[in-house]
């Protein structure tokens, strides 16, 4: 039986991200490492023990070297969609428009950018489709409840007119295909589950050799260009009987739980008992893992390098401690790791 989650939600959090840095420019992932002339599982890997304040430097093709025969790998099967969107408003004016969470069939929460919109506007969209706001979300100052009109399914509109999300620090227009992982099953997400995108064929089979067990959830991700310390909001999740069997049954013999991105970890603290034991569950989550409230699922995460006020700091916090956190990043900063969707990994263990 799949049990059902129900969000909590708060748009803020009450402190500022643990950590304070300036990230240069120039360590902004532009494009994807294909472009860089690597292979997408040949970005780099920090590796760094929360125990022991270790840090050392790989490759991500060497991950397996990294894990130990008995230990799970969970990762996130979401598939990026297409979701930005070019939008005409009453007055012939142009912008960009992002899709960030459905609600229901034609019901979205949406991302206006870098515009002032108002209640019941109405916009134009690509292929005579349009788009209506309905009311603010929750109390957030950016996003809106829409509800969206194409005349077809949504996926089938936005492969025929979306494109990705994308942000300024990209060089170009990346395609679809540079914003999937190579596992990924279910489409759904805004934008990338990232942590995800340098595995491939080569290096999963190499887990699999090694004795280090797979397994997959899905959580569908919204937009991430939130405001300087928001907590990102609800999202929808799955977390299937076998992974929950999977997750219990690897801690219950002394391996670890390795989740791929903090979607994962979301998904799963959200389908989680207090004990840590995980059920099959599926609904909406809005949980905000902090310090405090702590991590009881996972043993190593593997992550993207976020932004100095991004509220994930809050989940590697609760995982690392911020001695380890802060030591982690001034060795990134300090060994030119890449940042974003594109950039370089980091395995906390």
């Amino acid at each position: 039986m799949i049990a059902t989650a129900e969000a909590t939600y708060t748009t803020k959090l009450i402190e500022p991200a643990p950590l304070a840095f300036e990230l240069p420019h120039d360590l902004e992932a532009g494009g994807p490492p294909e472009a860089r002339g690597l292979a997408r599982d040949e970005v780099r890997l920090m590796v760094s023990d929360r125990r022991t304040d270790r840090i050392e430097h790989a490759t991500f093709r060497d991950l397996a070297s990294f894990l130990r025969p008995g230990d799970l790998v969970v990762a996130n099967d979401s598939a990026t969609i297409p979701a930005a969107l070019k939008a005409t408003r009453a007055d012939g004016s142009a912008i960009d428009l992002h899709l960030s969470t459905q609600l229901n069939d034609q019901t979205w929460v949406v991302e206006p950018r870098k515009t002032a919109t108002h209640r019941d506007e109405r916009l134009s969209l690509p292929g005579g489709a349009s788009l209506r706001l309905l009311e603010t979300y929750r109390d957030s100052r950016r996003l809106w409840v829409a509800r969206l009109s194409t005349g077809q399914g949504t996926l089938d509109y936005l492969a025929r007119h979306g494109r990705p999300i994308q942000y300024t620090y990209a060089t170009q227009d990346w395609p679809l295909e540079a914003y999937q992982t190579v596992y990924a099953r279910r489409p759904g997400s805004a934008e990338m589950p990232s942590a995800g995108r340098p595995f491939s064929e080569h290096v999963i089979q190499s887990l699999h050799k090694k004795g280090v067990g797979w397994a997959t959830l899905t959580l569908h991700c919204g937009v991430a260009s939130l405001e300087t310390h928001e907590a990102p909001y609800e999202e929808r999740f799955e977390v299937p009987l076998e992974t929950a069997r999977a997750v219990n049954e690897t801690r219950a013999a002394g391996g670890r739980i390795v989740a791929i991105g903090t979607t994962v970890v979301r998904a799963l603290e959200s389908a989680a008992a207090a004990d840590g034991t995980v059920a099959a569950t599926s609904g909406w989550t809005g949980l905000i893992i902090t310090p405090q409230r702590g991590v009881s699922t996972v043993d190593a995460l593997l992550t993207g390098l976020h932004e100095p006020t991004a509220s994930h700091l809050w989940m590697l916090e609760a995982i690392a401690g911020r001695k380890h956190l802060r030591a982690a990043y001034s060795e990134a900063l300090a060994e030119r790791y890449l940042w974003h969707e594109f950039g370089d990994v980091h395995l906390i263990v």
